[in-house]
């Protein structure tokens, strides 16, 4: 067994080791210590970037819709959430691919340094070194030496030409209103013109001062640089407020869930407020739908502007569809003259208003079926706190029938367990658990400039299991600490609502433009977080001012000594913002400000205008709450009605058909069994034909057609009812 391992570059001295291309081997037995090998090992890498793709395709497939989207819709916004997510899932391994790199040149400098002193080659006559280099083992996720900095310019090059070019077309385009692609392609560029010429007039503003600057060399390197700083600028400064409002917002979240009547009273506040958009709802749509029978009135098919109506009529429900068919004939040239048609343009508003306010529609719809659900089920859990059976019994049966799971795993017992006892505990346990998290952070971003001493928590820890060589800690540590700021910021984008312009609404209801524009934010967002997660954990040097190598995410990034006020003031003191921000959160002062403009925020049921809006939302919920019951009862009953009665009718029809049988067994009674069928289909047939109101004759045919509406009777005999009276 070898005992030491030293990577040789004397032979005469090391006789014992063989070095083969930057590895060290033992002779003895073979086995390789110190260097690893030099085979591409890219399989971690392969691996998570086909695996991280299922992430976006799950979140696309629960806020979008697969069908009624646009495929290129769809396809950005897919594309901009997996590079987004390809930066933070490979991001821990370049971490670690980069300390064991760090290693190797460390165990170099030591022998640089004796191999270039003569003295010390004739005064060291022992066969081994007098210091002992350190071991460097490889990584199981090690990334060789090339590919990592070419991922880094693909994915970030491609998202930051998606998320400042494309993105903000493709919004345009999606919520435009017109009727052909020129058409849409040409209200897009006209709303993006300032949009892009301000792009335009800051670029050119920076070519002006790097010229004005001869100090600075106006190369493709130093713009690359400028433009990178200048979008993580941007994108930290969002950062920070999203950052400090997720850190304070995300564990009182999960404390808030422990508390069953702060749930409920939030519920009844929702409900209130989504009862009144679900009403506004409903009047831009008759709104909208009469303004499209208005339209669909004037203007007949033989009009040029007809296929535009037909677009429209397309795009509203499928009854009213059905109720706004025209006759097809053409107008006459005296009607052509009379009426007055609308315009195009007219025409193009129309549609767009009609798009807005279908989709309006179908998410208040969907919002508040779940929301009734989420309000009886937690009624139940409230009344099943005081069930002593220990079992949990729900209002109304779930219309889908319970799996293997519910059946064997998830009984009512173990539910009543699981929702009355433990989640309010495991909510707990997690709330505190974020706390800390939370609080690592803040104190971090606080201290992470100050390298001598350490004083940023993220550095310490990556620090002791840098001196271990634990590249296994080393990933998850990275892993779960950008997994922690990610949930905090994009939770925020998640939940954000800017009016009704973005809002991801869950269950396949998010329209194109809230799809797009956060993908736009992610691509923005996701750069400068893992920037400010590799200074928490001094890996970027030019926060850190360390001499050592950076990694390959970074030497994308650029140098931003070449903006010294950038790299050394706001990159620094600007994330200390995020101590007044989480202040401000945990005071909701922001809530307390969107309440006094008129926009209803719940704050706590002392409020005199929360307590009204609980109060109307619970009426509401007692109210949906007596129409199920009362529809679940009526359905019951039917259900009854047609199990009791179905079961008498089918047994008497078979013990008739069975005496008849035992009793007339002859050949001749089928014959007459035939007859009768043949007469009562007869009659059933003659039920369903016409009548003439003018000359009804008993005498008639019963295969006779009639021309009036009236029915027969299902009486055997045609003789009028009243003759014997």
């Amino acid at each position: 067994m070898c005992l030491y391992c030293y990577l040789c570059t004397r032979p005469t001295v090391c006789a014992g080791f063989t070095q083969t291309h930057r590895q060290t081997v033992c002779e003895g037995d073979g086995t390789v210590c110190g260097y690893s090998s030099n085979r591409m090992s890219g399989g971690a890498l392969g691996i998570e970037i086909v695996l991280v793709f299922f992430l976006p395709l799950f979140l696309l497939h629960r806020y979008g819709h697969f069908r009624k989207q646009h495929p290129l819709v769809l396809f950005g916004t897919l594309l901009s959430w997996y590079l987004c997510f390809l930066i933070v899932f490979i991001l821990p391994l370049d971490v670690s691919t980069t300390i064991y790199n760090q290693c190797k040149i460390d165990n170099e400098k030591p022998r640089s340094l004796t191999s270039s002193d003569p003295s010390n080659q004739t005064s060291n006559s022992s066969v081994f070194p007098t210091s002992t280099p350190k071991v460097c083992h490889k990584p199981w996720s090690y990334i060789p030496d090339g590919i990592l900095p070419v991922f880094w310019r693909v994915v970030y090059w491609t998202s930051q030409c998606l998320t400042w070019l494309l993105l903000p077309f493709m919004q345009s385009y999606a919520s435009s209103g017109g009727f052909s692609i020129p058409g849409k392609i040409k209200t897009a560029l006209i709303e993006n013109a300032i949009y892009y010429g301000t792009y335009l007039v800051i670029f050119c503003s920076l070519l002006i001062y790097l010229a004005a600057h001869p100090q600075w060399q106006l190369t493709w390197q130093g713009l690359q640089t400028i433009s990178i700083a200048a979008a993580n600028t941007w994108g930290l400064f969002l950062l920070v407020l999203l950052l400090g409002y997720g850190l304070v917002e995300i564990p009182c979240l999960y404390w808030n869930s422990s508390r069953h009547g702060y749930l409920l009273a939030k519920t009844y506040f929702k409900a209130a407020k989504l009862s009144k958009e679900k009403s506004d709802a409903e009047e831009n749509m008759d709104d909208a739908m009469e303004e499209v029978a208005n339209v669909n009135e004037s203007i007949g098919y033989g009009h040029p502007l007809r296929i535009s109506i037909d677009t429209i009529l397309r795009k509203c429900p499928m009854e009213i569809q059905e109720k706004m068919v025209r006759p097809n004939t053409e107008d006459s040239e005296e009607e052509s003259t009379q009426r007055t048609y609308p315009s195009k343009r007219s025409l193009v508003k129309l549609h767009k208003q009609v798009i807005c306010a279908g989709q309006r529609h179908s998410q208040t719809q969907v919002q508040w079926a779940i929301l009734l659900e989420e309000a009886f089920h937690l009624e139940d859990v409230c009344k099943n706190e005081t069930n002593t059976s220990h079992q949990f019994v729900h209002s109304f049966l779930s219309s889908q029938p319970p799996g293997w799971l519910g059946k064997y795993l998830y009984t009512p017992t173990i539910e009543w367990y699981w929702e009355c006892v433990l989640r309010q505990w495991c909510y707990r346990m997690l709330a505190l658990l974020l706390s800390l998290l939370s609080v690592a952070v803040v104190w971090s971003e606080c201290t992470f400039f100050s390298t001598h001493p350490v004083l940023s928590l993220f550095a310490i820890f990556i620090q002791l299991a840098e001196s271990d060589y634990n590249y296994l800690y080393i990933e998850m540590a990275c892993f779960l600490t950008i997994l922690f700021l990610c949930v905090c910021v994009y939770s925020t984008v998640f939940r954000i609502r800017v009016f009704n312009y973005y809002y991801l609404v869950p269950h396949h209801q998010t329209d194109a433009y809230s799809l797009l524009f956060s993908g736009m934010l992610f691509c923005r967002l996701t750069p400068p977080l893992c920037l400010n997660f590799l200074g928490l954990i001094h890996m970027d040097a030019s926060i850190s001012h360390q001499q050592r190598i950076e990694t390959a995410y970074t030497t994308i990034m650029g140098s931003m000594r070449l903006l010294s006020f950038i790299a050394d003031g706001f990159y620094i003191y600007y994330p200390m913002l995020i101590v007044l921000l989480c202040i401000a959160t945990y005071c909701s002062l922001g809530t307390r400000c969107l309440n006094l403009l008129g926009f209803p925020q719940y704050i706590s049921q002392s409020d005199d205008l929360t307590s009204e809006l609980v109060e109307e939302g619970r009426e509401l919920i007692r109210r949906e709450r007596r129409n199920r019951q009362r529809s679940e009862d009526r359905e019951s009953r039917k259900r009854g009605w047609r199990e009791r009665y179905g079961e008498q009718r089918n047994v008497r029809r078979s013990r008739n058909g069975y005496s008849e049988l035992k009793d007339n067994d002859s050949p001749s009674d089928n014959s007459d069994i035939a007859q009768l069928t043949r007469r009562e289909s007869g009659d059933h047939t003659g039920l369903l034909q016409d009548v003439d109101t003018t000359s009804l004759d008993p005498s008639d045919s019963p295969t006779q057609r009639y021309a009036g509406g009236r029915y027969l009777s299902l009486a055997s005999s045609r003789t009028p009812i009243f003759n014997n009276v």
